[in-house]
């Protein structure tokens, strides 16, 4: 009984250990980390090169090493979600839905009349891209999924962190340029809800980090779309859009689609049916026991 007692962790560990603490030194950590890292890709490397894109990827490197460096020093725990043996299966896999769900939307989109393709760039931006696409990619989705998603499961349950962070990601859009309300909702339901569901599949991150970079280098690069709001970057494609905002997205882009909203909404409760099938949701911490 003593050596339990002796055992038990002090007061100050249990409320660092506590869900919500973790969530907020973690998301701090790794927010911090990769804002600074970001400063410093932007002052060292010309925009637009490969010296520039190989800037990016350290940039996503750096935020995953604060991330498990958070969960091995803070959380005193192996992460389970970043394990290196996966990344060359799981990362090429969310690639591949990743554009692939963006292609077909977008696809489906010129066959109603929203866009249509009147040349080619070549190359483009495409180093500009890449980073846009793996940085996002990355950072972002330890944030709202290996952190936010993980710690809001852990204290309120699966359903409830769905919600939440669906929202939060929503919210995180509206200050971008051309964004609205709806803008924000369609970011909550197509990629909230498909990037959350992918990470509860396997509960790796690799899926949704690849997910979340093929789509936005793919909207991007591909077919010249504004990513999230700004101005269409030179891809490889040269395309217009036109119609009306709840087909072709307005100036927020094709992500602000009624249609990408549809499709992307639809594969994310696919992955979901999946996930409910295998028992992965998981209850609020007080019906635990």
């Amino acid at each position: 009984m003593d050596d339990l007692q002796t055992a038990r962790p002090g007061i100050l560990r249990r409320i660092i250990a506590f869900p919500l603490t973790l969530m907020i030194l973690e998301f701090l950590a790794v927010a911090m980390a990769a804002s600074a890292a970001t400063v410093g890709l932007k002052g060292l490397f010309p925009h637009g090169t490969p010296g520039y894109f190989l800037g990016g990827l350290g940039v996503a490197v750096l935020a995953i090493l604060v991330y498990l460096a958070c969960t091995r020093w803070i959380e005193r725990r192996l992460a389970h979600d970043l394990p290196l043996a996966a990344m060359t299966k799981d990362l090429p896999l969310g690639i591949l839905i990743g554009g692939a769900l963006f292609t077909l939307m977008t696809g489906i989109v010129a066959l109603l009349g929203g866009l249509s393709v009147e040349g080619v760039n070549g190359i483009g931006a495409l180093w500009a891209m890449l980073v846009m696409a793996v940085t996002s990619g990355t950072i972002e989705e330890i944030l709202f999924r290996g952190i936010l998603l993980r710690h809001v499961e852990a204290m309120l349950g699966t359903w409830t962190a769905l919600v939440v962070t669906s929202a939060l990601f929503g919210a995180a859009h509206l200050a971008n340029d051309g964004a609205s309300l709806f803008a924000a909702f369609a970011i909550a339901m197509e990629a909230g809800v498909l990037l959350g569901a992918a990470y509860l599949w396997k509960r790796r991150l690799w899926i949704p980090i690849g997910i979340h970079a093929a789509w936005n280098f793919t909207q991007g690069w591909v077919f010249s779309v504004p990513v999230s709001g700004g101005n269409a970057p030179e891809g490889l494609l040269i395309t217009t859009r036109n119609g009306p905002d709840w087909l072709t997205g307005g100036a927020f882009g094709l992500e602000a689609s009624v249609i990408a909203m549809l499709v992307a909404t639809g594969a994310g409760l696919l992955l979901l049916l999946r996930v409910i099938r295998e028992g992965g949701i998981r209850p609020p911490m007080w019906a635990r026991r």
